[in-house]
C-alpha cells in the first residue's frame, strides 16, 4: 500500500526573501545582463517560474532587489537642522554592513548594462531624488539633492573600503567637517541682504 503524503507547505514569505537575498548577491557579483533567472532559481532551490510568480520579470525582480537597501524616506524625516550630523554621524560611526556593501555593488555594475543603469536611474529618481528635491525644496533643489548624494554615496563608499585607524580625535573632526559641508550642502547658498 502506498502511502499519499502531501508535500510540506512552502512558507511563501521566507521562499520570496531566500530570492530576494540570492538575486541581491548575484546582481552585486556579476553584471545584471549576465544574471539569469534560472541563476537565482538555482540557488535557492527553486523552480524560474516560482520567481516570475513571486516577482515577475527580471527587470521587476531588479527593481525589488534596489528597493529592498532600506526605506529612504527616513532621510527626508530627519529635522532640516540636524541632517548634516545626523548624516555625517550615520557614515562615520555606523557598523560596517555587507548589505550595503552589495547594494553599492550593486549601483557600481550596473553602469556597465544599458538596460540596469536605465533601472538605477528611473529607480532612484522615482524613490529617493524627487522626494528629496520636494524636501528640500527651491529651484535649486536638484542641483542640491545630487551634490548631497554624490558626498554621502561617496563617504560610504570611501567608510566601507577602508580600514578603522583613526583615533577618536581624527573621526570627531571628520564628523564635524562633513557635518558642516551636507548641511551648508542642504541650506543652499546664503544670500546676501546687502545690495
Amino acid at each position: 500500500m502506498f502511502c499519499n503524503v502531501a508535500p510540506r507547505p512552502r512558507n511563501a514569505e521566507a521562499t520570496r526573501a531566500a530570492i530576494l537575498q540570492a538575486a541581491t548577491h548575484r546582481f552585486s557579483r556579476e553584471s545584471y545582463d549576465d544574471v539569469g533567472m534560472r541563476d537565482i532559481a538555482g540557488d535557492v532551490g527553486v523552480d524560474a517560474a516560482l520567481i516570475s510568480r513571486y516577482f515577475g520579470s527580471k527587470e521587476d525582480l531588479f527593481i525589488a532587489v534596489l528597493n529592498s537597501s532600506g526605506d529612504k524616506s527616513w532621510i527626508t524625516e530627519i529635522d532640516r537642522a540636524d541632517f548634516g550630523n545626523r548624516m555625517a554621524h550615520e557614515a562615520i560611526y555606523k557598523e560596517k554592513d555587507q548589505g550595503k556593501l552589495e547594494h553599492m555593488l550593486i549601483l557600481l555594475r550596473s553602469i556597465g548594462s544599458t538596460k540596469a543603469a536605465e533601472l538605477v536611474q528611473r529607480n532612484s529618481q522615482q524613490c529617493f531624488f524627487s522626494p528629496f528635491e520636494s524636501w528640500l525644496g527651491g529651484d535649486d533643489a536638484p542641483i542640491r539633492a545630487r551634490l548631497a548624494a554624490g558626498f554621502m554615496m561617496g563617504m560610504s563608499i570611501g567608510g566601507e573600503l577602508s580600514a578603522d585607524d583613526l583615533t577618536d580625535d581624527q573621526c570627531a573632526e571628520m564628523h564635524r567637517r562633513m557635518a558642516k559641508i551636507l548641511q551648508d550642502i542642504i541650506d543652499g547658498p546664503k544670500v546676501s541682504l546687502a545690495a
